[in-house]
């Protein structure tokens, strides 16, 4: 009828070709023979760290070109064929032919956990899935220390959590190069797990300046660690140094001249020489860490003390003088210089013998002595 709109060629065919590949796709599918005799489906689960690019593969062993398709775990269709109807462009197309259908996954999240599913157009239809399993590392590690200055002899707490992590993970100790035992507990919240570990340490003068290292075992990261670094303060250790005559015989109308050295944390403020079980002899002079007596004789035998102390406490060293006479040639098992540990447990800081040994010393390069009646003895306290 004149005045009736027809409608135009281009604009009708527009429509049709909007329905164009979603009939092609409905006639593909009607149009799959059953068939698939032999055909055999396989994949493999995939394991990938949170952000990362996971793969999953459908493949299909003695093909007959029947379609492979893959779905979500929500049962969506990812791909059918090369064509992806799923509205996600972190899906991408990484290989398609007969016998594979292979598929990225781009920047994972946890929410893309699940099971993923390939299915074979054959008959009786095929189906196998893959499983995506996310692993998120630690987002923080941090030590927390109870004391940041320790003294020596004290217990001090550490702890070091490892927070928002999946699965949970395994806290490890170490004390410079030795590994420690320490308490954890595991926290879950949600799918994530938050891990303490407490370590209890008992610290000691040899600890100060050491790294206390916490390290993370977790299979979504490597070598993930941090430390602290113990501070100790220890009361001073103390030695006396023979500095005249060089290691000769102390006669009488020679001089004798004594170093005092100590060292602690903090370092000693007073340190002072005295007489044990006697005065000072009036010619003795002491000027700081120096003692000298210009003219010996045997009215100065005697065990000579430095004292050193800091906050701490308070330790010393002693020096047994004997005097001998101006015809004596021969040394003594041990000369007159000595140097007495506090106690037992300072053996390791000093050397008996009047040898300068490091502060750091082991107690097996210590060397051994003997001792001679006439020129050292113990005295109590000392």
């Amino acid at each position: 009828m004149a005045g009736r709109a027809q409608p135009s060629g281009p604009a009708g065919s527009g429509g049709a070709r909007g329905l164009l590949p979603l009939l092609l796709l409905l006639l593909s599918a009607a149009a799959i023979i059953p068939r698939g005799d032999g055909q055999n489906l396989v994949t493999e689960d995939v394991t990938v760290v949170e952000g990362d690019v996971a793969t999953i593969s459908c493949r299909v062993k003695n093909s007959d070109d029947s379609v492979i398709q893959l779905l979500n775990p929500n049962r969506q269709t990812i791909y059918f064929r090369d064509f992806r109807p799923l509205k996600d462009s972190r899906f991408q197309l990484v290989n398609f032919s007969n016998s594979e259908l292979r598929v990225s996954l781009t920047n994972v999240s946890i929410s893309d956990e699940g099971r993923y599913f390939c299915q074979l157009y054959t008959d009786p239809p095929q189906e196998i899935y893959t499983t995506i399993t996310v692993l998120v590392p630690p987002r923080n590690l941090v030590i927390d220390i109870q004391k940041e200055i320790a003294v020596e002899g004290e217990e001090i707490e550490l702890n070091c959590t490892a927070m928002a992590s999946r699965p949970a993970t395994t806290i490890r100790w170490f004390k410079g190069n030795k590994e420690l035992t320490g308490k954890s507990e595991v926290e879950q919240w949600s799918d994530m797990y938050t891990v303490t570990s407490q370590l209890v340490l008992k610290v000691g003068r040899e600890d100060d300046g050491v790294p206390v290292i916490c390290l993370v075992d977790h299979p979504a990261v490597k070598d993930l660690q941090t430390q602290r670094y113990l501070e100790v303060m220890y009361k001073p250790q103390v030695r006396v140094s023979q500095n005249y005559p060089v290691q000769g015989l102390t006669r009488e109308g020679e001089p004798l001249e004594l170093t005092c050295a100590a060292f602690g944390k903090p370092q000693p403020t007073d340190m002072r020489w005295l007489r044990v079980d006697d005065e000072m002899p009036q010619h003795v002079v002491v000027s700081g860490s120096n003692l000298l007596i210009s003219n010996l004789n045997k009215t100065d035998n005697g065990t000579y003390r430095c004292e050193a102390s800091n906050a701490v406490g308070k330790s010393h060293a002693d020096y047994m003088l004997f005097v001998y006479d101006t015809t004596a040639t021969t040394e003594p098992a041990v000369h007159g210089f000595t140097q007495l540990p506090n106690s037992a447990e300072e053996l390791d800081y000093g050397d008996l013998s009047g040898t300068p040994v490091p502060l750091n010393a082991s107690p097996e390069a210590l060397p051994t002595v003997q001792l001679s009646n006439a020129s050292l003895a113990f005295r109590p306290g000392s």
